[in-house]
């Protein structure tokens, strides 16, 4: 018997809204994938000793060039994907923040694969959805029109992450004395 786990990758996304002419704008990014050209939410993946708030700002500031304010969590999401270019299957759970950014960091590179960012109205996003990465592109986006907020501090992240030199099992302090 194998002693194998299964582990989602873990994401993070930045769903960033701006007041337009027309109504709400939000800011995608158009990314080469093994797919072609698709439109996604500022996004990647938590990296080692970092929280799931400090990755989505850096995702955020790598993919945009716009240092990223969050406000709220809009929400935890869990879906499986197979890629069509490679039949590679994926498990994501993603972390998305909603947001508002400032304006583009002079001399900052963007991402490798991002070719460009583009500020989108809700309808010409729905209507763009078979250029989407995944369907958690709208569905975000979705989620933000509908109010969904939830505090940021609903997501814990413990000190121990923020230590690398700890082991991998954390020992849990001895705590209080008892009584006699």
């Amino acid at each position: 018997m194998t002693d194998t786990r299964w582990k989602p990758s873990v994401t993070v996304a930045a769903v960033i809204e701006r007041p337009g002419p027309d109504g709400p704008e939000y800011l995608l990014v158009e990314e080469h994938t093994p797919e072609g050209l698709r439109l996604n939410n500022p996004a990647g993946h938590l990296e080692p000793g970092e929280t799931p708030l400090q990755a989505v700002c850096r995702e955020a500031l790598e993919e945009t060039g716009r240092p990223f304010q969050p406000a709220h969590l809009l929400g935890v999401y869990l879906a499986r994907f197979q890629r069509p270019a490679t039949g590679e299957d994926i498990t994501y759970l993603r972390l998305a923040y909603a947001g508002t950014c400032g304006e583009p960091k002079a001399g900052l590179r963007l991402d490798e694969g991002i070719v460009r960012t583009l500020w989108m109205r809700p309808d010409n996003i729905r209507d763009s959805q078979h250029l989407h990465r995944s369907p958690l592109v709208w569905r975000c986006i979705e989620d933000h029109l509908a109010g969904r907020s939830y505090p940021l501090d609903l997501v814990v992240a413990d000190a121990s992450l923020l230590r690398p030199d700890l082991n991998s099992v954390v020992k849990p302090s001895p705590g209080p004395k008892p009584r006699p």
